[in-house]
């Protein structure tokens, strides 16, 4: 357990400092200076600011013109790419009794149109990105009263029902100037559902997981006891899409709680240059970023033939933060540099990191703090402190959530994961029956995550029941323990565990990889597959006969993947 990083517990923090999303942004506009920014962000080339109190303001203006034009209560849905407008959209729309529908931007239209009918929208706030697709929608939405494009000039897809979403705040904000204070004095219920969240699609199926506003306030307050670190000289990176809870909720409704000013990543393609740009102290990101991040830095390193004289300095630098003394910064200023200088901190969920990462990392100066969350539990589950940090667990269960180990015999090591708290989503929309089979009669959520505990309460996961590959021996094989070895390999770009059946009917434990090309751009695909197989021998020969991975499949394009950077396991 890691207790060698120094840091200092924001002292405004009580235990549940978030009672509603309102009274904490009206508590932030109250903290920090006037000009204090909370979003920057980029639009053709032009960098804007967008202040606090500018911020409040436009959330006002937006939930005041819900009530003034009839749609108080009902669905709003946001498609965007990371832009202000969308926590715009999701804090007007929830304060003001309203139901948030998040979308992928990236889904069909199919899914688009199924979403909005089953949520029963009655508008729809779409990003630049959206423009002359969400429009054309129109005629099989007629329950959709208001198209609200944030960028309409580049819109051309109008109907009649086509609004730019600048005048809809107009109508707001000019109600707001004539006395309408509906918004300041609106009850908050924080019982009754706020947000919908149509699950992402690695397992096929969507399921909308139905969250209350209290349920986000209790992850929230969750996520700020963790990231307690966390004041108004924070600068965030906002690199996941804002659709995914555990950006949502980590990253804009806790960090928002501390004041923090929040950079907006515009591109996948732009992660390096703008972390460079705006130098971020804090990143919350999901396991294939972080591995991104370490394979280039070691792939520069060797580059620069310095590989021996890093991890030689790497020894020596954890010697002395053994000791209590902290020379990361002295050691590898040049490495930090690339990340921008200041960075302190990365937060990573979403799947298991390889624990190897976390090593260098922190041998550098940067610390991980790996959780565990899952979209029904507003995600938050489970966290490691940054003082506190068990490389390869996923930490204890946050404050407020109990977890337990559902195992079908007393003597197995490991069983599902159990949680119960005020994070546990209300339930499926219009589906009892599943809802049903993901609570025990005690009342604790199924997780579907297969782990253990330690002694200190730590939450270790070795799988994911769904993925479970059973054997014909009846043995258990998780593909997430198998991949872990497989991302060690840096000629194994992306890899993952599938079980295939043989013409005999048998399954086998097969490694899907695609592998690192230009490192091998000289070889013959039978050359290829000679090394791959080699390094996924060398691999099997440290696993018990039954885990060995019989079969090899080698990719020419990288794995299809959800918006989260999560590899569709049922497209493989």
């Amino acid at each position: 357990m890691s207790k060698r990083f120094k840091y200092t517990r924001n002292p405004h923090i009580d235990s549940d400092p978030i009672v509603n999303f309102r009274q904490n942004l009206q508590r932030v506009i109250n903290t920090v200076p006037a000009d204090h920014p909370v979003y920057l962000y980029t639009k053709h080339r032009v960098d804007y600011s967008l202040t606090y109190r500018q911020f409040y303001e436009n959330i006002r203006a937006f939930g005041t013109a819900l009530s003034v034009l009839g749609l108080q209560g009902e669905a709003v849905a946001i498609i965007s790419e990371t832009d202000p407008c969308y926590m715009t959209a999701y804090y007007g729309t929830m304060i003001s009794g309203g139901i948030v529908i998040p979308l992928d931007k990236d889904i069909s239209d199919e899914e688009i149109v199924g979403f909005l009918k089953k949520a029963h929208v009655k508008a729809i706030v779409y990003g630049e990105t959206q423009n002359n697709r969400i429009g054309l929608l129109a005629d099989q939405l007629p329950e959709v009263q208001y198209f609200l494009p944030a960028y309409e000039e580049s819109e051309q897809a109008v109907t009649d029902r086509t609004k730019p979403l600048k005048e809809f705040l107009a109508v707001g904000q000019k109600a707001v100037d004539e006395g309408n204070d509906f918004f300041e004095t609106c009850p908050q219920d924080l019982q009754k559902c706020s947000v919908i969240i149509f699950t992402s699609g690695t397992t096929g199926t969507s399921k909308g997981v139905m969250l209350s506003q209290g349920n986000l306030v209790a992850a929230a307050n969750a996520a700020v006891n963790v990231i307690d670190q966390l004041d108004e000289n924070t600068v965030l990176l906002s690199v996941l899409p804002m659709h995914h809870t555990y950006e949502a909720t980590t990253g804009h409704l806790a960090a928002q709680f501390f004041g923090v000013t929040t950079a907006i990543n515009d591109s996948v393609k732009y992660v390096a240059k703008n972390i460079k740009k705006y130098r971020p102290t804090y990143l919350i990101l999901v396991p294939l970023y972080v591995e991104t991040m370490h394979k280039k830095m070691w792939d520069e390193i060797k580059k620069q033939g310095k590989e021996k004289k890093v991890r030689l300095t790497m020894k020596l630098s954890d010697a002395f933060m053994a000791l209590g003394i902290d020379l990361r910064k002295k050691f590898f200023g040049q490495i930090l540099e690339s990340y921008g200088g200041r960075l302190d901190a990365i937060v990573c969920g979403g799947a298991k990191l390889n624990p190897q990462c976390i090593r260098d990392f922190r041998s550098i100066g940067i610390e991980i703090q790996e959780g565990y969350g899952i979209t029904e539990c507003a995600p938050l589950l489970a966290a490691n402190p940054i003082n506190r940090n068990k490389v390869g667990s996923v930490g204890p269960a946050v404050q407020n959530v109990t977890v337990k180990i559902d195992r079908e015999k007393p003597t197995d090591e490991t069983g599902e994961i159990l949680a119960k708290g005020p994070n546990v989503m209300l339930g499926y929309c219009d589906m009892p029956e599943e809802t049903a089979a993901v609570f025990t009669e005690d009342g604790f959520f199924r997780t579907g995550d297969i782990g253990y505990t330690d002694k200190d309460g730590y939450i270790y996961i070795t799988g994911r029941k769904k993925n479970v590959i059973i054997l014909s021996n009846g043995k258990n094989v998780f593909p997430e323990e198998l991949e872990e070895h497989l991302s060690s390999v840096p000629l194994f770009l992306e890899s993952a565990v599938v079980g295939r059946t043989d013409s005999k009917g048998e399954t086998v434990i097969t490694a899907v990889i695609y592998p690192d090309y230009n490192a091998l751009k000289d070889k013959t695909e039978e050359e290829i597959e000679a090394i791959l197989r080699n390094q996924l021998n060398e691999i099997n020969r440290t696993l018990p006969q039954y885990k060995q991975m019989r079969g090899l499949e080698i990719r020419k394009t990288e794995f299809e993947k959800t918006t989260s950077r999560k590899i569709k396991r049922y497209k493989i």
